[in-house]
């Protein structure tokens, strides 16, 4: 039988506030244990909550990057459930009305070999507190609580059930990850648990309306974690229903050394929390004047930048999609090009998403921490462009500067001197080196004289090895046909 996944995400975005969402403690991490939680995170008699301005100016900016609807009234729920690192006993949520409604978030995922576009469509984006932590190591077979978390500020993000495979999860994931930090609304640190993701997965029949039992795996902090607890789930449930049993909804997590999920809990439904209002907290109201001083505070949106890459830069539409995923390594892009200028804008593009990607994604690089800065890659690509160095030398000089960084912008240059890179563009001398190959390569030029096209590309290859790949290629071939057509 052939079949098909479903999957959803909800993500927890911890939001950027110095403070947290109902009391001023901070949300600095790192903290000792139970230093950073107010009488409000307790939960002690007497205490009221107070919204933080800053959290929900946050959520308004999420929502009118997604284009989504920013609710003018919300209202906050308590989520009702006992767990020994929820002192209130109870979290203050949003359920039946969320601040933000609706949106999409689109991004490029591969399929058949192939990039292509994909949007996913969001539910809601709703504000909540989060919990704090329990603590099961280094306690002499104890359990410790840690309340430092208890009432952080999250923007909890839903999907509707819309991708259908790990690697459009982990897209997903990847473009909302570089959204929200993006927006500045969310450092993004996953290993700090700024931002981690809960994963809905079910399997049907291929071509069966109806969704399957769905199985949650919760807080999954890593993309590479994300895309293997989906996978494993996937054939689980696929054997389980295969083999005459049948999927149990509940709630798993990932265990990253075993590379597998395991049930934690029955999974439980809206009605088992036994939400209602918070009466503490009156609703929250946004005035449409609210909406528009945010909307000017905001930086360029990805979509906007991918607009004006397209139309100032001259960039093919998926080169501005892949160069906008990130803030980073769109200005570094515009760093290049404010250097090198306009006209290699695209050899720009095809660098960042070519060679600079790689050594990147092979050193575990941000953009941000590249050694080669902006300044010194578009010196590299002008003398790409006046003829200077090859392609091919440009590798070999980019990889010198990455190995042994400098504070000169003109490095690539040093680079070229001191190794004596430099193209041969004399055509006196090429001419010498072309008449030695041709001669040495007796076979190859009657081969090619005979018709074989592809002898010419062994004669070409000769003569970059002669030169050690100095020669001026564009030159040389024109040269080496000028003289086998003699």
């Amino acid at each position: 039988m052939q079949w098909e996944v479903v999957i959803g995400l909800e993500t927890h975005a911890q939001l950027s506030t110095e403070s947290k969402i109902f009391s001023g403690a901070s949300t600095r991490f790192g903290a000792e244990p139970n230093t950073q939680a107010s009488p409000v995170d307790l939960a002690l008699p007497g205490v009221l909550p107070v919204l933080n301005k800053g959290a929900v100016e946050r959520a308004i900016q999420f929502g009118l990057a997604i284009g989504a609807k920013v609710a003018p009234h919300s209202i906050f729920a308590r989520k009702n459930y006992f767990y020994p690192d929820l002192p209130k006993g109870y979290q203050i949520s949003q359920y039946e009305i969320p601040v933000v409604q609706g949106g999409t978030i689109s991004f490029v995922v591969e399929k058949d070999g192939k990039p292509q576009m994909q949007t996913v469509q969001l539910t809601r984006a709703h504000l909540e507190e989060d919990a704090g932590k329990s603590l099961h190591e280094d306690y002499h077979g104890m359990s410790g609580i840690d309340l430092n978390r208890a009432g952080t500020p999250l923007l909890e993000i839903v999907t509707e059930p819309d991708m259908r495979s790990a690697a459009e999860a982990v897209a997903y994931a990847k473009a909302l990850h570089s959204l929200v930090v993006w927006l500045g609304i969310c450092d993004g640190n996953m290993q700090e648990g700024s931002f981690r993701c809960d994963a809905n997965v079910s399997v049907r029949p291929l071509g069966q309306k109806e969704y399957g039992t769905r199985c949650e795996i919760k807080n999954l902090n890593s993309f590479r974690f994300l895309e293997e607890a989906i996978n494993y789930e996937v054939r689980r449930q696929i054997e389980l229903i295969e083999d005459g049993g049948r999927v149990v909804q509940e709630t798993r997590l990932y265990d990253p050394d075993r590379k597998e999920t395991r049930s934690m809990r029955s999974k439980e439904d809206a009605q088992d929390y036994r939400y209602f209002p918070d009466p503490d907290l009156p609703p929250l109201v946004i005035a449409q004047d609210w909406i528009e001083r945010v909307k000017a505070s905001m930086p360029e949106l990805p979509g906007a930048m991918r607009e004006r890459f397209v139309r100032d830069y001259g960039l093919p539409e998926y080169d501005a999609m892949v160069l906008t995923q990130s803030k980073a390594m769109a200005a570094y892009f515009e760093g290049v090009v404010g250097k090198a200028g306009r006209d290699l804008a695209k050899t720009a593009a095809n660098w960042l998403m070519g060679d600079v990607s790689f050594t990147l994604n092979r050193e575990g690089v941000d953009i941000g921490a590249a050694p080669v800065k902006a300044a010194q890659l578009a010196v590299l690509l002008q003398r790409i462009a006046d003829g200077t160095i090859s392609n091919k030398i440009a590798k070999e000089v980019f990889g010198a500067m990455w190995e042994t960084p400098s504070g000169q912008d003109a490095y690539a240059d040093e680079i070229i001197e001191s190794k004596g890179l430099k193209q041969i563009s004399d055509s006196g001398a090429l001419e010498k080196i072309v008449d030695e190959v041709l001669a040495a390569n007796a076979k190859s030029v009657e081969e090619y004289r005979s018709g074989k096209e592809k002898a010419f590309n062994a004669i070409v290859g000769q003569a970059m090895k002669a030169t050690k790949g100095k020669a001026n290629p564009a030159q040389l071939q024109e040269l080496l046909k000028k003289k086998l057509a003699g």
